[in-house]
């Protein structure tokens, strides 16, 4: 059964292979017109440095969505996995996430040679070592947004080829960052939290970026209490003082955040601590609404 809202009415299932392959053709065409469209709007805007990259940010997150919905329509709505920590840095893990590779401003972990070498510079693993690749016509480019300017050593090196991650409570995983939220694992599941407010890929600070599962911890989120709200991992500020986010229905926002704390000055060369506290600050609150919810 597809759901709903990924499905046209009008449209039937696929009944046969044949009609199955029609059906990613016309979404890999997609895939196509939106990167066509991303440069175009590129063009439109290239008077503004800030607007141009916001755009094809947005674009590429676009894409990224389209993807995943791709993926789970084609797996029996399954959702690609969202592994962490020493599970990304092994290679065989490749179908079993959507993407792989640990960044640390020290080269990131290493893959075999023919893989590519360093995951921060390592191309390899997003465009053939990944579940979503297929789907993204093996184009590297959709992972990163260009405001993105950092650099595999931190102050020097070469530029890093990611700067998106995924909201982690959802995907194949062991379980939810926080014991007692919800997991989705499959599309049916966005009911109680409906599929045009569930996050599903952001941007992610480059002092924070490690794994690409963006870890949020919603600790104080139900029953509500501001007073044990705290970052695990950072969305970046590259867009105004906003990060760019993309939704399990397709559709993408940019979030512009109110708290300063939220917005900490830049470190090139190293990663920012885990497990900062941060008190009744409303970009938690924001994002505790799209992560996932407490079952009861």
């Amino acid at each position: 059964m597809r759901t709903p809202w990924l499905t046209d009415p009008r449209r039937r299932p696929a009944t046969n292979r044949s009609e199955a392959a029609f059906n990613r053709a016309d979404l890999l065409i997609l895939l196509g017109v939106l990167g066509l469209l991303g440069s175009l709007q590129f063009a439109a805007l290239g008077n503004s440095k800030t607007g141009g990259r916001a755009a094809v940010c947005l674009n590429n997150l676009r894409r990224m969505a389209a993807a995943w919905q791709m993926y789970a329509q084609e797996n029996h709505e399954e959702l690609p996995g969202n592994l962490d920590g020493g599970d990304v840095m092994t290679l065989s893990n490749s179908n079993q996430t959507w993407v792989l590779g640990w960044f640390d401003f020290r080269g990131g972990n290493a893959f075999p040679t023919n893989a590519g070498g360093s995951a921060d510079t390592n191309t390899f693993i997003l465009t053939q070592a990944s579940q979503l690749a297929p789907y993204l016509s093996r184009d590297a480019r959709p992972f990163k947004c260009p405001a993105d300017t950092s650099l595999s050593y931190g102050v020097h090196g070469s530029p890093r080829v990611r700067s998106i991650s995924m909201n982690s409570y959802i995907g194949n995983r062991s379980g939810p960052y926080t014991a007692g939220y919800h997991q989705f694992r499959t599309l049916g599941e966005f009911n109680r939290l409906p599929p045009a407010q569930a996050f599903v890929f952001v941007d992610e600070r480059e002092d924070s970026i490690n794994d690409a599962c963006l870890q949020v911890s919603m600790d104080g989120a139900e029953p509500p209490d501001s007073s044990r709200y705290m970052w695990i991992d950072y969305p970046s500020d590259y867009h105004n003082r906003g990060a760019n986010l993309s939704f399990a229905d397709g559709h993408v926002e940019t979030w512009r955040w109110r708290d300063p704390r939220t917005l900490r000055p830049h470190n090139p060369a190293q990663l920012l601590p885990l497990g900062v506290s941060s008190p009744n600050n409303p970009d938690i609150v924001r994002l505790h609404a799209a992560a996932s919810f407490k079952e009861h």
